[in-house]
């Protein structure tokens, strides 16, 4: 399954045949944030093979969210595609509800949708943008998982995305950072308080992945875009990120919590 972003992208690559499902998570109620395109919607298909039943939150794009859909279900699984914005308590909560009506609870949260965008320097950041990236990247993680939270029981897993980028820095991207080492603090911090119930929380660190959030730099620095990489010499694919997302939600993770998946083609080290 390939999807032609822009000429300065590869094709993105969702999932291929070589991953093969194994039922580990057969029957396992499912959401995802952002779960329509780029690593949201390879998550999505790789739980969806691995026979749970996918429910994926988007913002707009309607095209982006019937594909998915349609992705899901060639898979076999069950989907429930909603519309509604991370940003807004109501509609974070609105959607956990719509899983519960639909199948009694929620086994995995998957916290993915996110935004950036690039500046030269503190100056042009606006009040509006520094709080979008926090209302949209961090407070969505937050309203979507004190909703889920009164539906989970004992095994489930939350996973968070945060970015390489919390652990390196990156100075054209200063409120995204920001916004995710918040994700990474918020992540460490809620696997402690939710020990007790048997409810694990980690989270993946992409590096640069071919996804749509990468056309931020096009009208910043085209040369960024044509030059992204890591120290394997390429950029990832969403279909790299997606095993990851289900050995988390797995029980072949049952003795992980409060971690970090580092995903980024050699970026961070033993990090």
């Amino acid at each position: 399954m390939t999807d032609r972003l822009d000429d300065l992208l590869p094709p993105v690559e969702y999932i291929t045949d070589a991953y093969r499902g194994a039922d580990k998570l057969k029957e396992k109620r499912v959401l995802i944030t952002g779960g329509d395109s780029g690593i949201g919607r390879a998550v999505a298909l790789h739980m969806a093979r691995e026979r749970a039943r996918v429910a994926i939150l988007y913002h707009s794009d309607e095209d982006s969210a019937r594909e998915a859909r349609e992705g899901i279900e060639a898979e076999g699984a069950e989907a429930l595609v909603l519309q509604g914005n991370t940003a807004d308590s109501a509609s974070c909560t609105e959607a956990v509800e719509s899983v519960v009506a639909r199948w009694g609870g929620i086994d995995v949260l998957v916290n993915n949708a996110g935004m950036q965008k690039a500046y030269g320097s503190q100056s042009e950041i606006s009040d509006a943008d520094w709080q979008a990236h926090f209302d949209v990247n961090m407070n969505g993680i937050f309203y979507t998982t004190r909703a889920a939270l009164e539906h989970m029981r004992e095994g489930g897993s939350i996973i968070n995305t945060t970015s390489v980028n919390a652990f390196v820095g990156n100075d054209a991207l200063v409120p995204y950072t920001a916004t995710k080492g918040a994700i990474v603090a918020y992540t460490r911090a809620l696997a402690l308080e939710l020990l007790d119930r048997g409810i694990r929380v980690n989270q993946v660190a992409p590096g640069p992945v071919a996804t749509e959030i990468q056309l931020a730099f096009k009208d910043y620095d085209e040369d960024m875009l044509k030059d992204m990489s890591s120290p394997m010499g390429r950029i990832g694919q969403p279909r790299e990120l997606g095993p990851a997302y289900v050995f988390l939600a797995c029980q072949d993770s049952s003795f992980v919590t409060g971690q970090t998946l580092h995903v980024n083609g050699g970026m961070i080290a033993n990090g």
